[in-house]
């Protein structure tokens, strides 16, 4: 495999991590001038993120998954499993270095901000209402629906350029946070959620508490399913 192919995976993943938690940090974080700015700024920040991750993945060649839930429900569509395994250990890498840069760039307000949590969800997701039915049927519906929609918009028809593309994905991702991702924050991605979560509990956050791992499964299995039902909805259903 193109090693370009891999470092896309790597680099659009970082950027992803980078822009979306870093949103979530400036919305959080004591002192920040963007301080309570709320869901729709975060909503619209993680957009942006997933267009600039994208166009950084696909200037390396990669197609631009950055998210092994994605990667896994394409590779489930077409039954092709072979860049499965190398695009998710790419994608947990870039992930965890987007967290250390969130980490790097908001430094001094670690410790200005009091609340644990706060600090957590700059690296993670959690639920509003803590229900692991509830919260791994919402991570698989939102990312069902991120998976068809990708799929959507690039179908075999061509009807989409390949500029347009990332645009449209970022507008998806937004109508899924506003939609659809009060309920757990919508990670909607394993590595996402994952490889930042570990960054949060080996990074030295001043009062930073604890990482949640006893959560932390969740956004990682509900995504998978959400991504394997899109897959196989796009085979049942071969119109894209």
């Amino acid at each position: 495999m193109d090693i370009n192919i891999l470092l896309g995976e790597l680099f659009g993943t970082m950027v992803l991590v980078l822009l979306g938690n870093g949103v979530v940090a400036n919305a959080l974080l004591t002192d920040s001038k963007a301080n309570g700015s709320g869901w729709m700024v975060i909503s619209s920040g993680w957009a942006f993120a997933v267009l600039v991750g994208v166009f950084v993945a696909l200037a390396f060649g990669s197609p631009g998954h950055i998210n092994p839930a994605v990667t896994i429900g394409f590779a489930v569509a077409s039954g092709d499993f072979s860049n499965v395994l190398p695009f998710i250990a790419f994608q947990f890498i870039g992930a965890f270095i987007g967290a250390l840069l969130v980490y790097i760039h908001f430094k001094p307000h670690w410790k200005a901000t009091k609340d644990a949590g706060l600090k957590l969800a700059c690296f993670s997701t959690g639920p509003a209402i803590r229900k692991t039915s509830a919260n791994i049927t919402s991570e698989a519906i939102a990312t069902f629906v991120l998976v068809l929609g990708v799929a959507a918009i690039f179908d075999s028809s061509g009807s989409v350029s390949d500029g347009l593309g990332p645009f449209l994905v970022a507008c998806l991702v937004w109508g899924i946070g506003l939609s659809l991702g009060g309920t757990t924050g919508y990670a909607v991605n394993p590595a996402r959620d994952f490889a930042p979560r570990i960054a949060h509990a080996i990074l030295p956050i001043h009062g930073k508490g604890d990482s949640d791992f006893k959560y932390s499964w969740i956004p990682i299995v509900g995504p998978i399913i959400g991504g394997v039902l899109a897959g196989i909805f796009i085979i049942v259903f071969p119109v894209f």
